[in-house]
């Protein structure tokens, strides 16, 4: 009879040991106990891009079927709402999860004219300022802003650099932005000329749409295996209508299309239907080419893509047809305005594997979510006493049910003076607060009357009342942004 030895039970133990070690755990790879990695996460937010503007929110003219495509393979947000009804305190309530009532910034505000060599920038962030991108820097994120700034000039403590992103490219000033061919962008610090780009041309040889749409996707395919943070704010369709011939070409005949010839301080164009139609239409495009980016490089598991608008589409100035291509759908009021119009945009979220395809979503939410949704993402605890005022999409992105009975507040010093605060299904909206011979006080229920054509104020007293004590206790008063007939005197 074969008989094993003590010595050689010893050695065929040792090998079956080593057997259970993978080659992974030897060489110090993953791990059963080792994290996972976070998700990369692009933020998209266009710019004065109203609620029906795309193909998923009922836009019948303007083709957009990278943008639909992400609606199709993503959840779609029927009720979300931008920061604010114009671009920089929209965006300071984005990066800073702060509403419009406690944030810093609440109106635009200039450092400079509208001349070639006037100082740029708008109210810089304080040093300090606990940021989305700061925050996401410490989840170990590498983090990038490109596109429009607008909160915080040239060597300022508004910076981006200065603000919690690794880099930046674009316009760090949002009054330079209304050229799409300027004479100059900004990488990180360094102001970078745009030779032959001419001041106040209709064209030129560098689109800056263009430039910054490559510099996000080098950027984002550099990063490898580190996760990323971008957000990528791009600034179509805001005018002056200005878009190469490619883009305007299969728009070109379909409808009548007056010339624009210009005016309050806003560069004429020949066919200004089809210019607008061509920059939304490229700036689809350009999301396309991210997508497919992320395929190519694998990430697409790996990545939650959201896209928004910083407040509703502009008036019928500068060239823009809002009316004609019914950019708002059927929202009363426009960019500027607390109305629905003003500041109820598309929401998109795309992540294969997380959230859903094809979701249609009801769930009450604002440009202050994005904050807290983002940190959860990245399984980031938000540091004590932050004080944010948003809440948490993540669960809704998982299927979870939304508080229907949610409640928003917005102010906003310009334009007269206004307040809104939703709450359920009403809408309450103050405007002219500084001018006591016409301020209005309107309440809406807008699951009957999305339009709001209905003012239900003198039929629901005390919700009115109600209303009215929230929106009190919702803001702090405003050394730089008064809140005029609430901080100051009506006339």
């Amino acid at each position: 009879m074969f008989k094993i030895t003590t010595s050689a039970l010893l050695i065929l133990l040792l090998l079956t040991l080593q057997g259970c070690t993978s080659p992974a755990s030897k060489a110090g790879g993953p791990s059963a106990s080792a994290a996972p990695r976070k998700p990369n996460i692009v933020l998209i937010v266009a710019d004065d891009l109203g609620y029906g503007d795309l193909g998923s929110y009922g836009q019948q003219l303007i083709q957009t079927p990278h943008l639909d495509r992400l609606a199709a393979e993503g959840m779609r947000f029927t009720d979300f709402y931008a920061g604010a009804p114009v671009c920089a305190p929209s965006r300071c309530t984005l990066l800073t999860g702060k509403h419009p009532g406690h944030a810093l910034v609440r109106d635009n505000w200039e450092a400079g004219g509208w001349g070639e060599f006037d100082a740029e920038g708008q109210l810089p962030l304080t040093e300090g300022t606990l940021t989305l991108g700061s925050a996401l820097q410490e989840a170990g994120y590498a983090t990038a802003c490109v596109g429009k700034w607008g909160l915080g000039g040239p060597g300022s403590t508004g910076a981006p650099n200065h603000q919690g992103f690794d880099h930046f490219y674009g316009y760090l000033c949002q009054r330079q932005a209304h050229n799409f061919y300027p004479t100059h962008l900004w990488d990180d610090d360094q102001r970078i000329e745009l030779e032959g780009n001419v001041w106040k041309n209709l064209t030129g040889p560098h689109y800056a749409h263009d430039l910054m749409t490559d510099d996000a996707l080098e950027w984002t395919a550099e990063q490898g295996d580190n996760p990323f943070f971008l957000l990528l704010t791009y600034t179509i369709p805001h005018l002056a209508l200005q878009v190469p011939d490619d883009s305007m070409e299969p728009y070109i005949g379909e409808w009548e299309d007056p010339p624009y010839e210009g005016g309050k301080g806003y560069l004429p164009h020949p066919t200004p239907r089809a210019a607008y139609a061509g920059m939304v239409s490229r700036m689809d495009r350009d999301v396309g080419r991210l997508l497919d980016q992320l395929q190519a490089d694998g990430l697409d598991e790996d990545t939650l893509v959201i896209f928004t608008s910083d407040n509703g589409a502009t008036y019928d100035i500068g060239g823009a047809h809002s009316e004609f291509f019914e950019s708002n759908g059927v929202l009363r009021g426009a960019k500027g305005s607390v109305y629905e119009g003003g500041m109820r945009v598309p929401m998109i979220a795309r992540w294969p594997g997380q959230v859903d395809s094809g979701v249609v979503s009801g769930a009450i939410g604002a440009f202050w979510d994005f904050m807290p949704t983002l940190l959860d993402v990245a399984d980031q605890d938000m540091a004590p006493g932050a004080g944010l005022d948003g809440t948490s999409l993540l669960p809704v992105l998982r299927g979870e049910s939304p508080d229907p009975e949610r409640a928003l507040y917005w102010e906003f010093p310009g334009y007269g003076s206004q307040q809104a605060l939703r709450m359920g299904d009403w809408m309450l909206v103050r405007r002219f607060l500084g001018d006591s011979a016409k301020t209005t006080t309107e309440l809406f229920n807008l699951s009957e009357d999305l339009a709001q054509e209905h003012d239900l104020a003198e039929q629901y007293p005390v919700r009115v009342e109600g209303m009215l004590a929230r929106m009190a206790a919702e803001h702090v008063p405003s050394e730089q942004f008064p809140l005029r007939g609430i901080d100051t005197p009506a006339k």
